[in-house]
């Protein structure tokens, strides 16, 4: 892991929090969506959630 200092150390704590529970609500729309086009946006959206916090994680490797 790089030096990152305890503030952006806790921006990206936050950050990936937020990414998850975006995903999570994202997926739990497109379980409930009956509109395919609605469905598939709401897919994407949490696709690219679990790519933004899988990116952040790099930060901390």
């Amino acid at each position: 892991m790089s030096n990152i200092s305890e503030m952006e150390l806790q921006n990206l704590r936050h950050l990936l929090l937020f990414s998850e529970t975006d995903k999570e609500k994202y997926k739990t729309y497109a379980e409930n969506c009956t509109d395919p086009y609605v469905k598939q946006f709401f897919q994407k959206e949490a696709q690219s959630a679990e790519q933004k916090k899988q990116t952040l994680i790099q930060f901390l490797k």
